[in-house]
């Protein structure tokens, strides 16, 4: 009988035991366990002799089939020889699900006659298990079959090892595969879309060079339209200026040919009465004389010392008065000495070449200097009346004279003209004007006869000279002869005129008694006497006058006064006599102010008080700008070399 090997399908361990506790057991340990077993069943069994043995088992003295075995032999059925219909792939899962199954060497198997007919189906065609074998052939069989089954085993193993790692490998490989190729297309998908954005810019930066030349090219385009614009503009408007300037000056030149005209007949008149002059003024200095030492003898020496005075007063105005009787013009129309008349006249020939001068280097040179021009004259409208504001605006107008970038004449014609028009502006400081002219003039002196000549334009009264209003033919050109202005085709009011003409007065009073210790003033004390010589023995007492001489006296009466002192009395004794009588006998109620006002100066010696605004504040003195002769021994301190 072969050995079989059963291998059932149930657990391997029941309860814990192992169906095959020792696989290994000898062949005596067998028989043993087999014999016990057989016990167990035979007491246990419910079929009385179903399973009787009829002769013991002997293995060591029978044989069985001409086999003999000295060790147990194992039998095992394979679940893939039980199911052919299994597939290959669980081949490797049933070799190694073997069913441990204890080993059984039965001689003989019976069945019971009462048994079920299940039961005899199933053992009816097999009284035995196996053949009796030998027991070593069996165990050499059984171990020879273990070690195939060992080897296949492992070598199974390997092989589903091997299939595994195969597997594992492959899975491995495709899923590196797939990420390399998910890695390539990403990485496509990025650069085609770096591509694409950098395309993108490209255009955009293109788009906007393109769009920024064209805006520079319309930029530069406008620019130069536009500079062609202005300098059309610019040229039209400097042609329109020349011709401009090219008539003013050509009315310029009428008016100072006309005026040079009338001064030459002037002098022809005077010519002729000059001898007669002279004859009148010799015979009146030898009745004074005569007079003189007539009163000489009286007994009251006082009253005949003042009459004496009297007389040389006069005699002293004598010669002043032959120069200056100046009712000239054949025609009557300009009264003024002829002295003042040939000063005014060389002063605004002056002017006049010089401003042809300036509008000639103007159109030559491409320089604008109308920017000097407002720098002149926002420091005008910034002289104070301290010490610090004279000195620096000084210093800074003499600084842009010296300024190579605009010739002088240029500088200085803006000076004289923006100095004269600030006294239209209210509040004007006259006396610091004043102090501002000498100081420049000193430096330059041209400026001076520039600065008279602007102030004889301005204002006919600083020559002094007047025109008869009967030798116009209208009012209206009477008034602009004068210094009216025209605004609009309108003549000012007489109030605005004579607000004006006491504003010039007040500077022309301040410049001629401005005097500064080392600094000459080429208009001074002695031109202001002379200017009210020629006033009283000129002009006509009327409003206008009046308003001129009330001025002067306020502004320049009292530096006269310390210079002159008796002299400058008698002469106040004349205007109040002569000029004054004059107004009154006019009976005009315009003229009652200012009548009142110069009768206040002579009866309250005002001329003793020091106008306001001449002395410069800060640390000036008020003695700091009176003649030297009166404050020789006065306590003085020198600044910059001029002595204040």
């Amino acid at each position: 009988m072969g050995a079989l090997k059963l291998e059932l399908r149930c657990p391997q361990t029941v309860d814990g035991i192992s169906v095959d506790p020792m696989p290994d057991w000898s062949f005596e340990s067998l028989l043993s366990e087999l014999d016990a077993l057989e016990q167990k069943i035979s007491s246990s069994s419910k079929v009385s002799g179903s399973f009787t043995k009829e002769k013991p088992r002997d293995f060591s003295n029978s044989k069985s089939n001409g086999r003999t075995s000295a060790s147990p032999f194992v039998m095992r059925v394979l679940e893939d020889e039980m199911d052919s219909t299994d597939d290959d792939e669980d081949e490797e899962d049933n070799d190694r699900n073997f069913v441990g199954a204890n080993r059984f060497n039965f001689d003989d198997l019976y069945l019971s006659d009462s048994d079920d007919s299940s039961d005899e189906s199933s053992l009816e065609a097999q009284p035995y298990l196996m053949e009796k074998v030998e027991p070593g052939e069996s165990s050499l069989f059984e171990l020879s079959r273990e070690h195939q089954f060992r080897v296949k085993e492992v070598i199974r193993n390997q092989i589903s090892a091997l299939e595994a790692d195969l597997k594992t490998e492959k899975e491995k490989s495709i899923s590196a595969l797939v990420q390399v190729q998910k890695y390539r297309e990403d990485r496509w998908e990025m650069e085609r879309n770096l591509d694409t954005q950098n395309q993108r810019q490209i255009a955009e930066a293109l788009d906007n060079h393109l769009n920024a030349i064209q805006r520079d090219l319309e930029i530069k385009s406008q620019i130069e339209e536009r500079k062609i614009r202005n300098d059309a503009a610019y040229e039209e408007a400097k042609r329109k200026e020349k011709a401009r300037q090219e008539e003013k000056l050509r009315q310029e030149r009428a008016r100072a040919e006309a005026e040079a005209k009338r001064v030459e007949q002037a002098k022809r008149d005077e010519d002729a009465k000059r001898a007669a002059l002279e004859a009148q003024s010799r015979a009146a200095k030898e009745a004074a004389e005569r007079e003189a030492s007539e009163i000489s003898k009286k007994a009251d020496s006082g009253a005949a010392q003042e009459e004496t005075n009297r007389l040389q007063i006069n005699a002293n105005l004598g010669p002043l008065t032959a120069q200056s009787n100046g009712k000239l013009s054949a025609a009557g129309k300009i009264k003024a000495a002829e002295s003042a008349l040939k000063l005014e006249q060389r002063r605004l020939q002056m002017l006049i070449q010089l401003e042809e001068e300036n509008q000639a280097l103007t159109l030559r040179s491409n320089q604008d200097f109308a920017k000097i021009e407002r720098q002149i004259s926002k420091l005008i409208r910034q002289i104070t009346g301290t010490k610090d504001s004279v000195r620096q605006k000084a210093d800074e107008l003499f600084n842009i004279f010296n300024d190579a970038r605009c010739p002088q004449s240029i500088s200085i014609a803006a000076f004289a003209k923006k100095v004269v028009s600030n006294c239209e502006t209210p509040r004007n400081a006259a006396f610091a004007c004043g102090y501002v002219i000498v100081l420049v003039t000193s430096k330059v002196p041209q400026a001076m006869d520039l600065i008279l000549a602007e102030l004889h334009r301005a204002c006919i009264y600083t020559v002094p000279k007047h025109y008869s209003q009967s030798a116009f033919q209208s009012q209206e050109a009477y008034y602009k002869a004068i210094g009216f202005k025209e605004d609009e085709g309108k003549i000012e009011n007489v109030d605005n005129y004579l607000a004006r003409l006491e504003s010039y007065m007040k500077l022309y009073g301040a410049l001629i008694q401005t005097e500064i210790s080392r600094v000459e003033n080429a208009h001074g004390l002695r031109e202001g006497w002379a200017w009210m010589a020629r006033f009283l023995n000129a002009l006509p007492a009327n409003r206008y006058t009046a308003v001129a001489l009330k001025a002067f006296l306020y502004t320049a009466g009292y530096s006269l006064f310390k210079k002159y002192k008796s002299q400058f009395r008698k002469m106040l004794n004349i205007i109040s006599d002569n000029f004054l009588k004059a107004l009154k006998e006019r009976q005009d109620s315009n003229l009652n102010s200012v009548i009142a006002e110069i009768e206040a100066f002579i009866k309250d010696n005002e001329f003793h008080r020091e106008p306001e605004g001449r002395t410069l504040l800060g640390s000036l003195e008020s003695d700091a700008y009176v003649p030297e002769v009166d404050y020789q021994h006065s306590n003085q301190y020198s600044y910059g070399g001029y002595r204040y």
